[in-house]
C-alpha cells in the first residue's frame, strides 16, 4: 500500500512537474493580442487623392536616379532585364521641375522582365508640403512602363498615412529615349485615417 501510494505520489509531481513546462504562467509574455481602434486614436477612415508629378533624371550631372546593378546578360538584353537604379526623384505639383515641390520618391527600381521593359517598383513617397510633411507612402509593385496607365498597389505608409491602402496610377508625361530621363504622371488615391 505504500508502495502504490508513492508511486502515486511521484507520478502525480511528475505530471506537475512537466506541465509547468506546457502550460504557460500569468508571467508568460504573449506573442499577439487583439487591439482597439481607440487605443492608437485611429477614426473613420478617408479616402484621399493626390496627383503630383516624379522626375526620374538619369543623365547629365546632377543624377536622381542611378544604376547601381546589373547582369551579364543586361547590355544585350532587349529588356534591360537585371538592371537596378536607386532613385531619390523629386516630386512636384507641375510637370516642369520648377514647379513646387511637394516630395521625393525614394527607393529602387529594377528590370525584372525578360521581354519587356517591366519594373519592379520599390518606394516610397516622402512628402515634404503641407499637412502631408514627414509623412510617407509605400508603393510596391509592377510598372510596365510602355503601358498608357499603370497602376501599382500601396502598401502602407508612415504619419498620416499610418495603415494607408490602396493604388497609384502612373501615367509618362514625357519621356527621352536617349538619356532615359522621364516625368510621370501619378495619381494616387488611398484610404488612411
Amino acid at each position: 500500500m505504500a508502495n502504490a501510494a508513492l508511486k502515486l505520489i511521484s507520478t502525480i509531481f511528475i505530471l506537475v512537474f512537466l506541465s509547468s513546462f506546457i502550460i504557460p504562467g500569468h508571467d508568460c509574455q504573449e506573442f499577439s493580442r487583439k487591439l482597439s481602434k481607440k487605443e492608437f486614436g485611429l477614426k473613420k477612415q478617408k479616402l484621399s487623392h493626390l496627383h503630383f508629378y516624379f522626375h526620374d533624371i538619369v543623365s547629365g550631372r546632377n543624377p536622381t536616379a542611378v544604376r547601381v546593378a546589373s547582369a551579364a546578360m543586361t547590355n544585350t538584353s532587349s529588356s534591360s532585364f537585371g538592371a537596378m537604379f536607386m532613385m531619390d526623384d523629386p516630386l512636384t505639383v507641375g510637370p516642369n521641375m520648377t514647379s513646387k515641390l511637394i516630395g521625393r520618391a525614394q527607393g529602387i527600381y529594377a528590370s525584372a522582365d525578360l521581354d519587356e521593359l517591366g519594373l519592379l517598383m520599390v518606394l516610397n513617397f516622402a512628402f515634404v508640403e503641407g499637412k502631408y510633411n514627414g509623412s510617407t507612402l509605400s508603393v510596391l509593385g509592377r510598372n510596365m512602363v510602355f503601358s498608357a496607365v499603370r497602376e501599382m498597389p500601396i502598401v502602407g505608409g508612415s504619419g498620416l498615412f499610418r495603415f494607408a491602402r490602396g493604388y497609384a496610377q502612373a501615367k509618362t508625361h514625357y519621356a527621352n529615349l536617349q538619356t532615359g530621363d522621364a516625368i510621370v504622371e501619378y495619381n494616387v488615391y488611398v484610404f488612411h485615417y
